[in-house]
């Protein structure tokens, strides 16, 4: 009899087949056998251009910020988790990339937030920064700059090491002088919430700098190529930076935003660590206004690794777009 090949053969006719051969012993062994789990994966780490300038996104790894629920407590639960199950993630726990950037601009190294340290208050998976910077070849010795959007502890509390010593001893530290002053200030350790513990670890991260600050200004260019872009409402005196070199343009947003998937559609809703949830707010609408308006790439901190993407416009709200990731 001829054999016939179909293409409409069932999947049902290809299991049960599949079950009459292992049935008849016809497998061979060596597709029985089984590897030992390796464990780790790849470095955390992926390089790009920005014009003229090298990039590198360095992960930190993940923050589990617990529930989504209580990270956006004035949010419908009924929304949240609804789009959380559209996009495939669980709503318990919410994980947070730290996507920290690293220019090669101008003959310095500038390293775009420091991530959090050792820390574990926000899971294990975090506190990879160091580790991932040299595995994309660089050492923590040759940063000449960290520029900070902020002084939260996933963001600066990798500036020390726990033993006192400096990560970055040959490094100047960026930061807007209203954030610094606010983050630590003694008389701020008897504030509310979680506000002493993120401003005893400011203290201890950020004061044995203080001798190499650089305080930031609105609209004023950090270094060539670098311009920073007030954006209030997370914290007191958070930032963000305009990259620009060759005719191309990124935004590196800080904490401007935070999840790509509920906050581009829901831009109003009130995140539980903004110092100002209204102000904070008002200002993601601006940025995300004007990175829409003039088709600008964002880098996202907390976005999925690497954290690039494009933002558009869709209804009343907005939607990110992720850039693929380029092999060299």
């Amino acid at each position: 009899m001829t054999q016939i090949y179909s293409p409409y053969l069932s999947r049902r006719h290809l299991l049960l087949a599949g079950a009459a051969t292992l049935a008849g012993g016809l497998m061979p062994r060596t597709a029985l056998a089984e590897a030992p789990p390796l464990g780790g994966t790849v470095p955390g780490w992926y390089r790009f251009g920005i014009g003229d300038i090298e990039a590198t996104i360095i992960s930190d790894g993940l923050l589990n910020l617990g529930s989504a629920n209580d990270q956006f407590p004035n949010a419908p639960q009924d929304d949240i988790a609804r789009i959380m199950k559209e996009e495939f993630l669980p709503a318990d726990p919410m994980m947070l990339e730290q996507n920290c950037l690293v220019l090669n601009i101008a003959n310095r190294v500038v390293l775009f937030d420091s991530g959090i340290g050792s820390d574990q208050t926000f899971g294990d998976k975090a506190g990879r920064m160091l580790r991932n910077l040299q595995a994309a070849g660089i050492e923590p010795g040759q940063v000449d700059d960290v520029v900070l959007t902020h002084a939260h502890c996933d963001h600066c509390w990798g500036l020390v090491a726990d033993d006192g010593a400096l990560n970055f001893p040959n490094a100047t530290v960026h930061i807007s002088q209203v954030d610094f002053d606010y983050w630590t200030d003694e008389a701020n350790l008897s504030g509310p919430g979680f506000i002493p513990f993120f401003v005893a670890g400011a203290r201890k991260n950020l004061l044995p700098y203080r001798d190499r600050l650089s305080f930031v200004a609105d609209g004023k260019e950090v270094m060539p190529g670098v311009t920073a872009i007030s954006t209030p409402g997370h914290t007191p005196g958070h930032i963000s930076y305009v990259i620009a070199s060759g005719g191309q343009t990124f935004l590196n947003v800080g904490d401007v935003v935070h999840h790509y998937a509920l906050l581009f559609e829901n831009p109003g809703w009130r995140f539980a660590f903004d110092s100002d949830p209204g102000m904070a707010a008002e200002t993601r609408l601006k940025l995300f206004d004007m990175a829409a308006s003039e088709e600008m790439p964002m880098i996202g901190y907390h976005f999925p690794f690497p954290g690039l993407g494009n933002i558009r416009r869709e209804g009343s709200a907005y939607a990110y777009v992720p850039i693929p990731m380029v092999h060299a």
